[in-house]
């Protein structure tokens, strides 16, 4: 009996150890990554977020599509340089082409708010 409860053991602690290593390895993978980022419609102005929050166009939050609720990331336009630090309310769509939704103040800040889109960086905050 001994040796299965120990055998029981070690299967725990390889699994624990292989899913821990599993989790940093996506953690890490989402530290920083590029592509498109959209702004919300203004008709969401006030509704629910994914997260609970109520939208609100003004603030500097996000949408992402894996980055849990309240992480705080920087998003940099990598035309013009311009960055500004948003949290992540709301949860995208996974077959969006988008790499994050930000608010229109958020568009607004890193100069591509009449685009409605452009390239950026994304990488989460310490």
């Amino acid at each position: 009996m001994k040796v299965f409860v120990t055998k029981q053991l070690g299967i725990v602690i390889a699994i624990v150890s292989l899913a821990t290593a599993w989790n940093l390895g996506i953690a890490t993978a989402q530290t920083a990554e590029e592509g498109i980022a959209n702004f919300y419609s203004d008709k969401f102005q006030g509704k629910k977020t994914a997260g609970g929050a109520v939208y609100d166009k003004n603030k500097l939050t996000a949408s992402h599509k894996t980055l849990p609720y309240g992480t705080k990331v920087r998003v940099t336009n990598l035309d013009n340089g311009k960055s500004v630090v948003v949290t992540v309310n709301d949860r995208m769509k996974p077959g969006s082409p988008a790499v994050i939704d930000v608010t229109r103040r958020a568009a607004q800040d890193l100069g591509f708010a009449k685009a409605g889109k452009a390239k950026v960086k994304v990488e989460v905050e310490k």
